[in-house]
Parts: structure tokens; sequence; C-alpha cells
């Protein structure tokens, strides 16, 4: 089975998350300004941007809303960028586009977290701060100056000792760390359809178990085709990330796919929730293959792990792996029961920032996040919206790119970067005198 085929039915969110809004399939001809294909939330957010501004809109999603991406994360929101340091943000962008997308992109999670509260969005959305853990002392300079770069453009980001670290994870394994405030967590599933329920809400149309066959011109206009009907608009947006399939020849060749397995603990109780993790934020650690936990609104730990041969293929053993790696770091959890576990796909490319691509005139498509899905896509929904209320291109957060495929390397290698990270990360606890996990 592919990854990105995988039932959503298994997952935590799916279990937990508020009911979605009442939509339907698309039967017949529907006529709109602005046709949105995906319902994560880059489409969802375009959806809710574009009718507050009064446009007509319609959005098609192939399942139901947050199926993808969107609605299988682990729930982090984490404003900052995935892979490059702000400094190098700026050397490949250039000026004015630089500035633009850094702004966008280290408030997104001040964006989230107002329309959740806007729109009184249930999704379990808490903004209490990003903790990312030094699992060397080697990685705390390098953490210094990033910590600086955010507070280089206005955010009260601050480092954190040994100590502090570990009274606020829970785990004596670290040696420091940077908190950023404006970080947090929430139900994916339910934000999605909690954005759903909002762009409604302000009159946009909501089409599900709709997937698009094709995109072709009419006139002057564009007709987004589904098995049953089509929708003619004068833009189209696409936003559909990893779950992208051919309605528009090589999009899907933009990216290459990489697994993740998401997984939640039993709930833990309350004497454990005041040493692990006390103040319910975000734990991310230095590590290039990570280790991240939360808790969700019942107690449960959420944690992921990219799927990487045996690790994802064989489940039982990926479990006993997580087990043993959340248990290294956290001794004072007894015991992990890995009550669900789900599965999910990112859309991966060389830059990791997202990509704006000009398809045709008045169409474009917004992805490759390549694993900073929740502020990301919901700041793109802004950006998507000023695009088809006609801001110029020059005047945009990301320059329009032509289509581009990814490169062939992209394949193979996030897969192989994975087995040279744990190498690395072995190394540079060893070489700073630390006592590297046994596995």
């Amino acid at each position: 089975m592919k990854i990105q085929e995988a039932p959503i039915e298994p997952s935590l969110w799916y279990a937990t998350a508020a009911p979605p809004p009442e939509t339907y399939e698309l039967e017949g001809r529907e006529n709109t300004d602005i046709c949105v294909i995906g319902g994560g939330y880059t489409g969802l957010s375009s959806a809710l941007h574009l009718a507050e501004r009064g446009a007509n809109v319609a959005l098609l999603e192939a399942k139901e809303i947050g199926n993808g991406g969107s609605g299988r994360n682990a729930g982090h929101c984490t404003p900052t960028f995935h892979f490059y340091e702000i400094p190098t943000i700026r050397r490949m962008l250039g000026e004015p586009f630089a500035s633009r997308l850094i702004k966008r992109q280290t408030d997104a999670a001040n964006l989230v977290f107002d329309i959740i509260r806007r729109y009184d969005i249930d999704c379990e959305g808490v903004q209490t701060g990003y903790i990312q853990t030094a699992h060397a002392p080697g990685m705390l300079p390098k953490m210094e100056k990033r910590c600086g770069y955010y507070q280089s453009v206005g955010k009260a980001t601050r480092m954190l000792d040994r100590d502090e670290v570990a009274r606020l994870t829970g785990s004596p394994r670290y040696y420091g760390g940077w908190f950023h405030p404006e970080g947090g967590h929430i139900n994916p599933l339910g934000y999605s359809r909690g954005l759903a329920r909002a762009a409604m809400s302000r009159g946009a149309r909501v089409f599900t178990g709709s997937p698009v066959t094709a995109i072709k011109p009419d006139g002057m206009r564009w007709r987004v085709e589904t098995a049953k009907g089509s929708i003619f608009a004068d833009k189209v947006i696409c936003g559909t990330g990893a779950y992208t399939t051919g309605f528009w020849p090589g999009l899907e060749q933009s990216f290459s796919r990489l697994g993740v397995a998401v997984m939640a603990t039993q709930p833990i109780g309350d004497n454990l929730r005041k040493i692990i993790a006390p103040n319910n934020n975000t734990v991310v650690d230095s590590r290039g293959d990570a280790m991240i936990y939360k808790y969700n609104r019942e107690g449960r730990l959420v944690t992921s792990a990219f799927v990487e041969g045996r690790r994802g293929g064989d489940i039982d053993y990926t479990k006993a792996l997580m087990a043993r790696k959340l248990q290294w770091l956290l001794p004072d959890l007894p015991e992990v029961d890995w009550q669900y576990y789900w599965f999910g796909a990112l859309d991966m490319q060389p830059k990791t920032i997202p990509r704006l691509f000009q398809l045709a005139p008045g169409v474009v498509a917004s992805l490759g996040y390549s694993g900073r899905g929740v502020p990301t896509g919901t700041m793109m929904g802004t950006v998507l919206t000023e695009w088809a209320l006609g801001a110029p291109a020059q005047d945009l957060a990301l320059p329009l790119e032509p289509l581009r495929s990814a490169p062939f390397y992209m394949n193979f290698a996030p897969r192989l970067f994975l087995a040279w990270y744990r190498l690395r990360d072995q190394q540079r606890a060893r070489a700073g005198g630390a006592d590297p996990p046994p596995f």
C-alpha cells in the first residue's frame, strides 16, 4: 500500500476530532470566481481568506476534509523554517521576497491561533511554546545563533540551560536548548474541519468526494472537471501537497513523497504530566532524525518517525523501537502502549520552503512544504488569496516560478539523509562526551 493511500480512520485525530461540516459531492455545473483544489490547510485557508474578502469561491476535495497530510500529522505548529536558517533564506530568495516570506512564516503560528479564536474552532489548540533541545553540547552554539536570528525579526525567543530544559521536558538527556513562545500544537484534523466550517460560514462552497480529473481551458475561463460535474472559474488554486494526483501534467513530479508514521500512547497520569512536559510545550530535539513529542487533550504523548526501510514497514518493530527511544528520553515513563498508529506523507523538495508554481495564466499551485504544514499551509492561504484577487506578481510574498520537476536524487536522497543523520547524531553526541542512545 502506498503511504498516501493509507486510511485515516486508525488515527487518534479521527477518533477525537470534532465532526466535520456537512458537505456533498459535486454534481453538475457550478460557476465561481476562484476554484480551489484540496481540502487541507492550503486550500481551506485560501477559501476562507477569499470568502472573507467577498470572493465567490468553491473548493473541491477528493475524499474528506483533512484526509491528506493536514489531518494526519503530529499536530505541531512551529513558526520557523524547517531546514535553512533565516540568513540562508535571504540569500536563496533575494529581496524583497525574502523579507516578505520571513515575515509571513515567522508570524504563521499567530495566524493559526487567531483563526482558531475568531472562529471558535474546536481543535485542542494551545499556544504554549516550542522547545528545541540540544542532544549534544556541540549543538548549543548553533542554537544560540538560531535563537538570535528569530530575535532579530522580533520574536521573544530565549536560550534555556540544561537544568531548565530538564525541568520543561522531563528528560535528563539534553544539554540545553531554546524556546519559542509562539509555537503550539493542535488536533490537526479538528483544525482542518474547523477551517472548512469557517470558510462555509463566509459563503465558500465546499465539495467532498470529488477528485479532480482535469483542468482545461474554456474560452477565457477554466473548467475543473470531476467524475460527476465541473466548476467553471476565472482562476484556479491547487493546494494538494503530497496527495496530488495527475490532474495537471507534471505537478506530481515537482516533489518527492516521504512517509511518516505517527503514534500516540495511552493517557499519561496527572502525576507524570507534572514531570514530563509540565507546561504542555511541544518538544523537538536537535537530531537530524529528530525525536518529537507533545500531548493531546487526553494526555496522550504523540510522536512520529519517518518511514524508511524496516522502520514503518514493520509495524511491530517500529512500535518497539519508538517505545525504546521515548523511554530512553523519559526515564520516568514506566511503559509505552501505542494505542494509536497511523501513516501520512510529506511533499519534499530541495528548497524546503513553499513553492509557488505558475501552471498557466490564471492557474497556480502551492506545495513542497517539506514538513511545516500547519503554519505554512495556513500562511500560504493568505498569499494565494492575494494572487487570486489580482495582486501583481512582484508584490507577492513568493516569486511565481515555472513548474519544475524535482531533481532525480529526491527519489532517494531523503531516505539516505536519514541514515546519514543518525550516524552524524551519534558522532556529535560522542564528540561532546554525551551518552548516545543505545539503538
